[in-house]
């Protein structure tokens, strides 16, 4: 006998940003009614969300009004009301992924003592709280390369900094100040990331590993191919990390675990997104059940969907052009959208402003080789401009 869902529940998203705005999308299709807490009227989200509470996203009272039209929660950004969620979670209230799991990895200095505390490997790292901390954390861990990370509120880039011993100890000149994360220098290979799906129930799967490549100015995804082109011994314990992670947090939900593959072939975890993430947008044309969809499954309780690449695959962030702030018209649309296997996610943001994701743009084709041109020719044609 088969079991009844109902696809009729209401789904609340604390956050209104471009990733609501997907996971809005993906449910489409079932009518499930979603509800955001976003402090912008007019974000990516709000034209197809069925309400919005406006306010901001550590706003307690708001938070318990979402949950009060909600079956259950969930958010699209790290930086949230922690305490009302753990309030809410202990009266019942379903989030997902719960706020236990969130208080650590929003704070990246307990994250990573997390990944000390379970065995999971990671690169070696120091905890300090002001910056006269940070050359004897560096000289301690005998480094001479260090990456320096804001504990809290860093988010798409900002909030990290690669620094070298001399040159710091010469300038004086530490680019933030508050408790840090000090981390060792990775020498890595690639950057990949995986993407877990778990229910309440432990059932697992992963979707298929993806290589990075970052603006080293933004600091953000500029380029990303799946599969990843890595040797299957290196795919399987990749995969087994990210699992491990997971259990270890026993979590339920989408997670984006970020690792480092170092030139001698050894795996470290990176840091976690208890979201969909950057690293898992091209799923939504390249897989069989996107991130988006697959959260949607967890949260209405609904089998876990097939994770199967359809075809290899090629995403860009569409990023604000250099010069070019406030309103905007796109060049090179045309052009782009004449070639079979491009999908432009324009994020209907109101503004431009240099580096801010805008979209982003997934490029099937039947060789990773091909998807890769195809790619190269969408960076460069695609432009934000000033409005006409």
């Amino acid at each position: 006998m088969s079991s009844a869902s109902n696809l009729r529940k209401s789904i609340g998203i604390i956050g209104g940003g471009q990733l609501g705005k997907m996971l809005i999308e993906a449910a489409q299709p079932w009518n499930t009614f979603f509800h955001i807490l976003e402090n912008t009227p007019d974000a990516p989200a709000s034209r197809i969300a069925d309400s919005q509470i406006l306010g901001t996203l550590t706003h307690d009272a708001k938070i318990r009004e979402l949950a009060a039209k909600s079956d259950v929660l969930t958010y699209e950004i790290e930086h949230v009301g922690i305490q009302t969620l753990k309030d809410l979670e202990a009266k019942g209230i379903r989030v997902v992924p719960s706020p236990r799991i969130l208080e650590i990895i929003q704070d990246k200095g307990l994250q990573k003592q997390f990944y000390a505390d379970h065995a999971i490997p990671t690169a070696p790292f120091r905890l300090v709280n002001t910056p006269n901390e940070w050359l004897p954390a560096a000289k301690e861990l005998g480094i001479d390369r260090f990456a320096a990370k804001s504990r809290t509120e860093g988010y798409d880039g900002k909030g990290v900094a690669l620094c070298k011993v001399k040159e710091l100890e010469q300038s004086g000149d530490f680019p933030f100040i508050g408790p840090t994360l000090i981390e060792a220098f990775v020498d890595c290979e690639k950057e990949l990331s995986v993407i877990v799906a778990r229910k309440k129930s432990g059932e697992t799967c992963t979707f298929p590993t993806v290589e990075m490549e970052f603006d080293p100015e933004a600091n953000l995804v500029e380029f990303l191919a799946c599969p990843a082109q890595i040797n299957p011994s290196i795919d399987k314990k990749a995969k087994e990390i990210a699992v491990q992670c997971i259990e270890a947090f026993d979590g339920e939900g989408i997670f984006a675990v970020e690792l480092f593959l170092t030139r001698s072939g050894e795996i470290l975890v990176n840091e976690i997104a208890p979201r969909p993430h950057n690293s898992g947008h091209h799923t939504i044309e390249a897989n069989y059940t996107s991130q988006y969809e697959q959260l949607n499954r967890i949260l209405l309780d609904l089998p876990l969907g097939d994770t199967g690449l359809i075809s290899p695959a090629v995403m860009i962030n569409l990023l604000g052009s250099e010069g070019v702030n406030g309103a905007y018209a796109i060049s090179g649309l045309d052009e782009i959208l004449a070639l079979p296997g491009v999908y432009i996610h324009l994020y209907g943001k109101a503004e431009t402003r240099p580096k801010r994701k805008m979209g982003h743009a997934t490029i099937l084709a039947s060789s990773l080789a091909e998807a890769i041109e195809k790619a190269k020719f969408v960076r460069n044609t695609f432009r934000f401009i000033p409005a006409l």
